[in-house]
C-alpha cells in the first residue's frame, strides 16, 4: 500500500466480495446524519422488543432449537440474488440483534444430499451449556462425522 488511505479502499474493494460491500452501504447509509433517528433508534427499540421476547422464553426452556435458515445449503457457486440471500439469514438474525450465544449443528441432508442445519440458541452466558448440548448431541448422532458428496468433489 502506499499510504493508510490507499490501504482502506484497496482492502474494501479487492478484499470484499459484493455482497459484503453492498450490506456496508447499507449499513452506512443508514447510519448517517439524516437518517440516524429513523432507522437506528427504531432499530434499538425493536432490538430491546426481541431481546425481552428471548428472555419470556428462556423463563421456561434452557435451549431454543430452530432452523439454521430457510433452505438447505446451495450448491456451491449458486447464482443467488440479494434477497436471496437475505432471506438466507432470516432466522439468525434475531439472535444476532439479541446478543444471545447460538450454535449450528449438521442434523442430516436433504434430498440433494445438501447438508441441514440445527440452531440452538442459549440464554445469555450459556455458551458451555449450548457446547455441552451439541457434544451430547454428537454422542447419539453421527452427522458430524458425514460430508455432503458435494464438499467431497471440492475437497
Amino acid at each position: 500500500p502506499v499510504d493508510l488511505m490507499d490501504l482502506y479502499k484497496r482492502s474494501r474493494s479487492e478484499g470484499f466480495g459484493a455482497e459484503v460491500q453492498r450490506r456496508i452501504l447499507i449499513g452506512t447509509y443508514a447510519l448517517s446524519a439524516g437518517y440516524y433517528d429513523a432507522y437506528y433508534v427504531k432499530a434499538q427499540k425493536v432490538r430491546r422488543l426481541i431481546q425481552q421476547d428471548f428472555l419470556k422464553a428462556f423463563e421456561s426452556v434452557d435451549v431454543i432449537a430452530a432452523p439454521s435458515a430457510p433452505t438447505t445449503a446451495y450448491k456451491i457457486g449458486a447464482d443467488l440474488t440479494p434477497v436471496e440471500m437475505y432471506l438466507g439469514d432470516i432466522y439468525t438474525l434475531a439472535v444476532n440483534l439479541a446478543g444471545l450465544p447460538a450454535i449450528n449443528a449438521p442434523v442430516g441432508f436433504d434430498q440433494n444430499n445438501l447438508p441441514v442445519g440445527l440452531q440452538l440458541i442459549g440464554n445469555y452466558w450459556s455458551e458451555s451449556q449450548l457446547l455441552s448440548v451439541v457434544h451430547q448431541y454428537q454422542q447419539v448422532t453421527d452427522w458430524h462425522t458425514q460430508r455432503a458428496a458435494i464438499a467431497e468433489e471440492n475437497a
